[in-house]
């Protein structure tokens, strides 16, 4: 008989992080979909422990009522379930936590000893996702964060599994086909001298001591943290804070856990908004990142060029097929000692789009629906052009530093409108470097990530004739690129930055 997904999350009891607090505004939370269709699937799951950053178990629930179950990822679950939808989210717990703390910021015993006895399931999806994110904060959450939740998983009597949520780009800026593998403690892309995580955060420690000492403003130490996660990152490799910092996650989480433990590390590509459930086109994240900034701005005509390969593969996977992958692979590895797996989920080597095909997409669709300024008159946009190289890049800007610079007479020679008009034109060329500068590993990547592992994954879920794969779907050949940005994600995408 084939797996039964459904049925084996009947009457379990799953811990997840990452769900809410300010993490989850950082970033589309798969956690959200993760409980979503877990309770829409299997009501009769037992409990669902849910780590939210509050100071109290009366604010955590308070919290998650207003950033979970309020949301209108759960119309669909009220509606399927009408006469039982409270009894169904009453089986989410709300524990009020921090990853970044020993024990997870559980400080009542009981508590953490109910969980250590109760938890069947660990689903660590806490994370930072901002690019250049303060050094210190990335290290706490994203490397110390799996830590702590390894060892508090080591204290659970009877887990069945860990699955731990990283990302396919912490393979660096390697090139040609990415395999589906775990990174070895203190391994790093460019084989530099072997990275110490423990020494990295002494690192930190040491030039905060600095900074206090010299009486820094905050200012100056959100910046001496920040340039020091990038430099520590390419020092080793990587191209920015987000990608080496998970990449200690994954070093830290697999070393830290017991061996019997079966442990999941799930490498999603760009998560876009759903594809299809609860409903197509739900999205979370304010501001938006990554393709999300990049088309908001175009929309608003405030990008009319980007460095960037047009030919490079944009790697991106809807979050619900993420998510599907992810129950599945619980399913299959529970209970199943030393069964170690990495999953690599996204497009590239099954379905890929090309950065040119995005970005004509894109024009295709605000040309035909344009942003309506507050003024009530649509944005017309040019199609982006792309710049192929850095040099390329600054020699083109440098005409805008030049009119800054005769913007800059003419305002102290007449002031008012002069001076408007350089500020203006300020702000847009150093959000186009900013955004050019963080997303410049990406436009240019030259890696296919490796799905041999998802594969044989996807293939349990129709295997012996049990057909889950329309319950439990991640098979990106069924995507219609065109169709899903244009229908699907840049109007989510539009109205979600509008709402704000």
């Amino acid at each position: 008989m084939g797996l039964d997904i459904v049925q084996f999350l009947e009457n379990k009891t799953i811990l997840v992080t990452g769900a809410t607090g300010f993490l989850a505004k950082s970033t589309l939370s798969l956690s959200l979909v993760f409980v979503e269709k877990i309770l829409r699937v299997q009501p009769n799951v037992k409990k669902m422990y849910v780590f939210v950053r509050a100071t109290d178990k009366q604010t955590a629930t308070r919290r998650l009522h207003e950033e979970l179950i309020q949301k209108e990822l759960f119309d669909v679950l009220r509606k399927e379930w009408p006469e039982n939808f409270n009894s169904i989210v009453g089986r989410l717990d709300p524990i009020p936590g921090d990853v970044s703390c020993e024990n997870l910021g559980v400080h009542d015993l009981d508590i953490r000893s109910e969980m250590w006895r109760e938890v069947d399931i660990i689903v660590n999806s806490a994370a930072t996702t901002k690019f250049d994110e303060r050094y210190d904060i990335a290290l706490a959450v994203n490397a110390f964060g799996a830590k702590h939740v390894a060892e508090f998983a080591a204290r659970c009597a009877n887990l069945k599994m860990l699955l731990h949520v990283s990302t396919a780009y912490v393979c660096g800026e390697m090139s040609g086909i990415i395999r589906e593998k775990l990174f070895s403690m203190g391994e790093t892309p460019n084989g530099s001298r072997e990275l110490d995580v423990n020494e990295e955060k002494l690192l930190v420690e040491g030039l905060m001591d600095e900074l206090r000492e010299k009486r820094a403003s905050q200012e100056e130490i959100n910046i001496a943290l920040k340039d020091l996660g990038l430099q520590r990152a390419r020092l080793h490799g990587w191209p920015n804070t987000y990608t080496l910092t998970k990449a200690m996650g994954e070093m830290m989480v697999q070393h830290h856990l017991k061996q019997n433990i079966p442990l999941v590390v799930m490498r999603p590509t760009i998560i876009t908004s759903t594809y299809r459930e609860p409903f197509a086109g739900w999205i979370e994240g304010f501001p938006p990142r990554t393709l999300d900034s990049i088309a908001v701005r175009y929309s608003r005509g405030r990008l009319k060029y980007f460095l960037g390969n047009p030919n490079t593969i944009l790697d991106t996977l809807p979050a619900d097929m993420v998510v599907n992958a992810m129950i599945v692979a619980i399913a299959v590895h529970a209970d199943r000692p030393n069964s170690n797996m990495v999953y690599q989920v996204g497009s590239s080597m099954k379905h890929p789009m090309t950065c040119s095909h995005f970005r004509d997409i894109g024009w295709s669709h605000f040309k035909d629906n344009p942003w309506i300024t507050e003024s009530g008159k649509p944005v017309k946009v040019r199609k982006l052009r792309f710049i192929g190289s850095k040099a390329s890049f600054n020699k083109h800007l440098r005409r805008y530093t030049l009119l800054s610079k005769v913007l800059k007479i003419a305002s102290s020679m007449f002031g008012g409108r002069f001076q408007s008009l350089r500020a203006d034109l300020d702000k847009k060329v150093n959000a186009t470097v900013r955004l050019a500068e963080l997303y410049e590993p990406y436009v240019f990547f030259k890696g296919i990530f490796d799905d041999t592992n998802t594969d044989a994954l996807r293939a349990t879920t129709c295997d012996n004739g049990v057909n889950l794969e329309s319950v439990f779907y991640f098979d990106p050949r069924c995507i219609d690129w065109e169709d899903y940005f244009k229908r699907i994600h840049l109007p989510g995408v539009v109205n979600t930055f509008k709402s704000k």
